[in-house]
């Protein structure tokens, strides 16, 4: 499944988080603390107590992006842009015949066979979202599941197991008080009081 905006931040994501931390060492200039500066700009006080001890050791130039983060992708910009294709076509183009969902197992398993690149599933999962993708979970059924067997338990002992059970009326939605008849003196609005 694919959705729009490909996950993690873009160029103009980080842009403006930059701002906001050297909105942060402006205040930490003027000697405001952390947890005022984390109201003002409207970040978490952790944040704010962290961008703190950054200015503190390395000034602003401690705040200032390093760019995208995690690790450098071992797969070329041409083989992102075919993974993408590949995942386009669906699982069954590649073998997957039982069901049509990429899960992020056989993502990891196409990147294998296609590109000789061993992925983990999380990293078959992360890749998956920076090409816009989710990984999905195939329904399973259990394989010596009897359909007439779960047919005539549901029409024979489902109504029989139903049927038994309290009255409607004398349930209580309390733990500690039983459930009373209706209409006992005192049990109505305002009772006990006095």
């Amino acid at each position: 499944m694919r959705y729009a905006d490909g996950g993690g931040l873009t160029p103009a994501g980080r842009q403006r988080r930059e701002t906001v931390r050297m909105q942060a060492a402006d205040l930490f200039e003027q000697q405001i603390k952390p947890s005022e500066v984390a109201r003002r700009l409207r970040v978490s006080v952790k944040s704010a107590y962290l961008w703190q001890q950054l200015w503190r050791d390395g000034g602003v130039q401690a705040l200032t992006s390093r760019g995208p983060n995690g690790s450098r992708c071992r797969l070329s910009p041409y083989c992102l842009e075919k993974l993408a294709g590949f995942l386009e076509e669906g699982p069954a183009a590649h073998g997957w015949v039982e069901d049509q969902v990429w899960t992020a197992s056989r993502v990891a398993t196409l990147i294998g066979r296609k590109f000789h690149v061993s992925y983990s599933v999380s990293g078959a999962t992360r890749l998956m979202h920076r090409l816009g993708f989710s990984p999905q979970v195939p329904a399973r059924r259990v394989a010596e599941r009897d359909e007439q067997a779960v047919t005539v338990w549901r029409e024979a002992t489902w109504a029989e197991v139903k049927e038994s059970g309290r009255p409607a009326g004398a349930t209580s939605a309390s733990r500690t008080k039983p459930g009373s008849p209706a209409g006992r003196p005192g049990d109505g609005p305002g009772a006990g009081v006095g």
